[in-house]
């Protein structure tokens, strides 16, 4: 039996040192591309944070998870070169110069879990923004100075958002229809934002009085106006808003009772202008039948007493002329 020869002591080194480099080297999707003045690990992070950045960094590995560009000076979320991050579950946008974002922004990133947009420029959030999101948990956009609108339905589509933040931007007003009918949601942030306490936030005021406990802050949460208002929590004036704004009638009520007393009225005129010609044509209809009756009951009876007449007089006749 003949015997493998022993390796030698170079041999075992470049097995070792193969060895090693295969276990601590990144990952080639990460080393293909590394943007300029970011850090790329094996872990799939990328860390851009304040590199003063202008621009959102190009060349990404496109196997990253976690992407953070905070505390740079990036004006726009690229949508065509975000997307095609696939596997994304992490995005930190905080402090940039970021001014609107669209439902084509997140088109692609169907696994993002978090999502921190807070310390920026937005001024609203349209309908469907965060749609494509299906796998969204937490979402943050506090600080926005500029942000007064959010769409009703623009959390519509994003079933697993369990925590939202929406703490001091520029709010003062919020439907909350699509919010209650998030299953998963157990926390909210409001407060900092000028709400004003008047009919038009009577529902967000009583669903803070109602699910208090699911709100960051609840005592901080307070009314910016009206003056009578001002400073008191949103938890307490629910239910003096609801009693203040159900007891007398609104304008639209008065505008339904209008429109409802129109229609009826005209279906009542319409009503009655059809039963008058049917009631016309019925009349007209039974006059003409009674004259017909009458005409063919005077032909039957003058019919028989002409013809004896005539008969009896041709045999008259005769006698006459004897």
């Amino acid at each position: 039996m003949r015997l493998l020869p022993e390796p030698s002591a170079q041999s075992l080194r470049l097995i070792f040192l193969l060895i090693f480099v295969m276990g601590v080297a990144p990952s080639p999707a990460l080393t293909a591309g590394c943007p300029d003045r970011c850090v790329c690990d094996d872990q799939l992070v990328v860390q851009c944070a304040g590199q003063q950045l202008t621009d959102f960094p190009a060349d990404l590995p496109l196997a990253t998870r976690q992407l953070i560009i905070s505390n740079n000076r990036i004006g726009e979320l690229p949508a065509l070169q975000l997307n095609y991050l696939s596997d994304l579950v992490y995005l930190d946008c905080s402090n940039n110069s970021l001014t609107e974002i669209s439902e084509s922004t997140f088109g692609n990133l169907r696994k993002l879990a978090y999502l921190d947009l807070s310390f920026n420029t937005l001024a609203q959030i349209d309908d469907r923004t965060f749609g494509p999101l299906a796998s969204l948990v937490m979402l943050r956009m506090t600080d926005n100075p500029g942000l007064s609108e959010i769409h009703p339905d623009a959390f519509s589509e994003n079933a697993a958002l369990q925590v939202l933040d929406v703490s001091r931007n520029n709010l003062t007003t919020l439907n909350i229809s699509t919010l209650i009918a998030l299953p998963a949601l157990r926390s909210l942030g409001l407060s900092g934002n000028p709400w004003r306490c008047d009919c038009d936030t009577e529902d967000l005021c009583l669903w803070v009085q109602i699910e208090g406990f699911k709100f960051q802050d609840e005592g901080q949460t307070v009314c910016r106006g009206p003056p009578d208002m001002t400073g008191q929590r949103l938890a307490e004036v629910g239910m003096q808003l609801r009693a203040e704004c159900h007891q007398g009638l609104g304008y639209w009520d008065y505008l339904f009772f209008i429109a409802i007393g129109f229609v009826i009225f005209s279906a009542g005129t319409v009503s009655a202008w059809v039963m008058g010609v049917l009631m016309v044509l019925y009349e007209r209809y039974s006059k003409r039948k009674s004259e017909r009756l009458d005409s063919d009951d005077e032909e039957d009876r003058g019919g028989p007493g002409i013809g004896s007449n005539q008969g009896n007089g041709d045999l008259k006749k005769p006698s006459m002329q004897v």
